[in-house]
């Protein structure tokens, strides 16, 4: 008998309009779940009036982005697309046959993907999904994926905003407990088909990172919304969004216990209260206003240290994971381990040397990867190495987003197809 052959069942796959009985049952559980979430949706355009396909893009914010994306569009049935590694998961597979979920590998030229999205158009059905590729690291917008603009050109049928807000607040990727305060949806058309005539690739994609900019803690600061807190303080694993010291300037050393976050080094540290405030540990404390100021900083000194050091290279022990293709992975995991090795970021690219049989060594340089993949949390990161998903679990997870960084500026020196957003070019001026 032969072998169950996932991929192959994956790539077969035959996609429908999401059968309105399972559709409704999905939404009336969702909308159950979401009592908690204190959600507020708005409409402006109402995307049932539209008799035909729609694509509904959303700007990423959580995991539970899903509930708000099919509550707003409620009773239009919406395809919505995954990460291809989720098909993989033992509690995810049948949810995701039930409301045929579209399979994409992100950050590749993917057919399956496109086949998928095509099949549901022409069924008269509608797809959503978020062209940034995945959920935000950091709180704020990021770059949508290039030839998302090419995508909408070659449908040309109307495509809607959901414009999402204080989800990043209510769960991130360093912390995956829910905490409960406020939450925005908002819903209206951004292009017509005769607008996706007239405007350029560049124009389109430029509207959408327009429409997409968002900073969650420059929100949050404005709306001085309180948070109740999950099973750990604000500042549980904030170490790894803010690795590095804003006083010493060291990496890896700052630590959070209850509501604080200190370095390890000189002591340098923050309390966060329950409207994400950052407040003084001592009397001597050096902190930037925001979150986000704190990151954008760690991201101006990671281009400005490659920029000045030719020679570059970071490495961290990992162990890696690959997809089985005849069973799915069980106990929530995305991946299951094969090896061990030494994971290394230079200028020439990303390299990972095996430490037994060298059978799972590679390179790749920056025209084949430029951004990693962060699907659940920050304890590990994603990538497709000649098409096949990858999982990376580093030995220090505090180094996750550091890493991230590296092959984000990485790629945009030496080849830049995955720009940073207009609006911080501000980093790279005194760098250039």
């Amino acid at each position: 008998m032969a072998k169950y052959n996932l991929r192959e069942e994956i790539a077969k796959r035959k996609y429908h309009i999401t059968p309105r009985p399972y559709y409704w049952f999905y939404r009336t559980v969702m909308k159950v779940v979401g009592r908690k979430y204190n959600a507020h949706f708005k409409v402006i355009d109402d995307v049932n009036k539209e008799k035909g396909p729609v694509f509904v893009i959303f700007n990423h914010l959580s995991r539970i982005d899903h509930f708000y994306v099919n509550e707003i569009c409620y009773p239009k049935r919406v395809n919505m697309i995954a990460g291809y590694s989720e098909f993989f998961r033992s509690h995810l597979h049948w949810a995701f046959k039930m409301n045929n979920v579209l399979p994409k590998k992100q950050y590749t030229n993917d057919l399956i993907s496109t086949k998928a999205i095509m099949s549901i158009i022409k069924q008269g059905g509608s797809v959503t999904f978020a062209p940034g590729g995945l959920a935000t690291n950091d709180g704020m917008s990021r770059p949508i994926v290039p030839g998302t603009g090419h995508l909408f050109k070659k449908f040309k049928i109307p495509v809607y905003h959901v414009k999402l807000e204080g989800q990043y607040l209510q769960n991130n990727k360093v912390c995956l407990d829910e905490r409960y305060g406020e939450t925005y949806a908002t819903i209206y058309k951004l292009f017509t088909p005769e607008d996706l005539e007239t405007l350029s690739v560049e124009e389109i994609e430029n509207k959408i990172n327009l429409a997409f900019k968002h900073d969650e803690y420059l929100w949050q600061h404005d709306r001085k919304i309180k948070w109740k807190i999950g099973e750990h303080e604000l500042t549980y694993n904030l170490g790894d969004l803010l690795f590095e010291c804003p006083k010493c300037h060291k990496l890896f050393t700052m630590k959070d216990k209850d509501n604080t976050l200190y370095c390890t080094k000189c002591g340098n540290g923050v309390v966060v209260d329950e409207y994400y405030e950052m407040h003084a540990l001592n009397n001597d404390s050096v902190f930037p206003k925001l979150t986000s100021d704190w990151v954008n900083q760690e991201r101006v000194n990671v281009i400005k240290t490659i920029r000045k050091d030719s020679n570059f290279s970071f490495s961290v022990n990992v162990r890696l994971g690959l997809l089985p293709n005849d069973h799915l992975v069980k106990n929530h995991k995305m991946s299951e381990i094969v090896s061990d090795g030494v994971f290394t970021v230079d200028h020439n690219g990303v390299h990972y040397k095996d430490n037994n049989d060298d059978k799972h060594s590679f390179d790749m340089d920056y025209k084949q990867i430029y951004t990693l993949i962060t699907e659940l949390d920050t304890s590990c990161f994603e990538f497709y190495h000649n098409g096949e998903f990858t999982e990376l679990f580093p030995e220090n997870r505090n180094t996750t987003l550091y890493i991230n960084m590296l092959v984000e500026e990485m790629h945009r020196l030496h080849v830049n197809y995955f720009k940073n957003l207009p609006w911080n070019d501000w980093m790279y001026k005194e760098n250039n």
